[in-house]
């Protein structure tokens, strides 16, 4: 077994969707010549300066996250503006867990990533 990778990323002034794709080819493993899809040999993903990440277009108002609590009239929704205030690593989070397989593999994954908001 070889020892896993570290990458560090800058997330200063760069599109949430840009970032979140890369973290998540690192996490998987895709950019290793011995990938294959149903092992996990992605690397440790470390993000820098969440805190200055770019959002673009109206998303800031637009775009919501959604939850049901499991209890009657439980549905909860969250705009971006909100949760960046409330969480500032957690629209991140949502967006690389989005863009990783949704399997047993997904909860390792995500345990390598480590987001620091600023550094």
């Amino acid at each position: 077994m070889e020892t896993r990778e570290k990458h560090i990323i800058d997330a200063t002034n760069r599109p949430m969707g840009r970032v979140a794709t890369e973290i998540a080819m690192l996490l998987r493993g895709k950019n290793k010549p011995t990938f294959q899809p149903h092992l996990d040999e992605g690397g440790f993903v470390i993000v820098n300066n969440v805190s200055k990440i770019k959002i673009t277009g109206r998303k800031l108002k637009q775009k919501l996250y959604s939850h049901h609590t499991g209890y009657a009239k439980g549905f909860r929704q969250i705009s971006l503006a909100d949760l960046l205030v409330k969480k500032p690593q957690e629209p991140l989070k949502k967006a690389v867990m989005g863009m990783l397989p949704k399997n047993k593999l997904r909860d390792q994954m995500i345990k390598r990533l480590k987001i620091n908001l600023n550094q």
